[in-house]
């Protein structure tokens, strides 16, 4: 069931938002050549345990996961593309990484992602960043009243697809409001004019995810919850939460 929020409660979902937010900040800041990812996920439970906020994430399990998510940050590295548990793994130089954060404040939840390097980064793992992050703001900027879901979902595949990337089949961005994955799923390649119509009041967290190889395939790592691409090249994810409102989409997460 698809439930559309009243302004108050996207106002909440804001200051949801904004502690994921600064969660993410925390964590890009601390992020160095060195740092364990373990580290990393200890910077964003300060952030969280600072607001009063709680993780989404810790202690989630989908019916696909062998075992309930142990930390507050997912940590996806290098050809990671998401859901890469945090580990004693240090980050190494010129390491593309991706965090993807989640928080629970007043009864609303917040999700969203960044990808950068650590230390001396390779030309090619700035362009994949670079067109992640033009897939989001075309989604973002699709997402109006009048528009449909299909019409997110074009705007994020043809910015992939134009720049050669992949484009891991059967994930994307979802619904968001009291809990982290709500109705109703957002592909990120589809066709526009197709799907849920968008009205105000739908929150919906976009996310487009990109492999540098050109193809699509992937796999599970054998912790059963880090995909990675099977040919191994490099992988980016972000994500912001967006709000659909009649005066024009609402990041929720805005950093």
């Amino acid at each position: 069931m698809v439930e559309l929020k009243t302004d108050a409660s996207i106002d909440a979902m804001y200051e949801a938002g904004q502690v994921v937010g600064r969660a993410l900040s925390a964590v890009r800041k601390a992020a160095d050549v060195g740092v364990s990812l373990l580290e990393l996920d200890e910077v964003a439970r300060e952030v969280l345990r600072e607001a009063g906020a709680t993780s989404p994430f810790l202690g989630y399990r989908p019916s696909f996961a062998p075992t309930p998510f142990p930390a507050v940050i997912c940590a996806s590295v290098n050809d990671a593309i998401v859901h890469g548990i945090p580990t004693s793994y240090r980050l190494r130089d010129g390491d593309l990484v991706s965090i993807d954060c989640g928080a629970h404040l007043g009864g609303w939840a917040g999700d969203s992602a960044i990808s950068f390097v650590v230390g001396e980064p390779r030309p090619a793992d700035l362009r994949l960043i670079e067109t992640a992050e033009r897939a989001l703001e075309a989604g973002i900027e699709a997402a109006v009243v009048g528009n449909r879901v299909g019409d997110i979902a074009h705007a994020i595949g043809s910015v992939c697809r134009a720049a050669g990337y992949g484009v891991p089949d059967g994930f994307g961005g979802h619904g968001i409001g009291r809990h982290m994955h709500e109705d109703p799923s957002v592909p990120n390649e589809g066709r526009p004019g197709r799907g849920l119509p968008l009205r105000h009041g739908l929150v919906l967290a976009i996310e487009p995810m990109l492999t540098g190889g050109g193809k699509d395939g992937y796999h599970a790592a054998p912790d059963g919850w880090t995909l990675r691409t099977d040919d191994g090249s490099r992988a980016a994810h972000v994500e912001h939460t967006v709000a659909v409102t009649d005066g024009g989409p609402r990041v929720l997460t805005a950093r």
